[in-house]
């Protein structure tokens, strides 16, 4: 059943993604896509948690505080979201990438 509501998840975030309006690089795009963050988040509209242009409206994170909280979500930065899970299973650099690429939105 969980693998399911993922898989939804992650092919609606697809399909968001897709008519975003923020174009996402196609190195960008591999890593979100590969490491399903775009199950729950896209560059300009709400899903499951915040957007990314949200996020930068919200407070001027770094990208090292944004690989920082990949690692460790803080929950109370975002009440009436789901928490996010801790990602744990991606690797530094790519967290670092993607993480770049947030942090220069507007």
């Amino acid at each position: 059943m969980k693998k399911s509501l993922l898989s939804i998840a992650l092919v609606l975030g697809l399909m968001t993604a897709a008519k975003a309006q923020t174009k996402i690089p196609p190195d960008i795009q591999k890593l979100l896509t590969k490491n399903t963050c775009l199950a729950c988040h896209n560059p300009d509209t709400k899903l499951v948690g915040p957007a990314y242009k949200e996020v930068m409206k919200q407070k001027k994170y770094t990208p090292k505080q944004i690989v920082e909280l990949i690692y460790k979500p803080k929950p109370s930065n975002w009440p009436g979201y789901p928490p996010m899970a801790a990602m744990s299973q991606v690797p530094k650099d790519e967290a670092l990438k993607m993480a770049t690429w947030i942090a220069g939105l507007k």
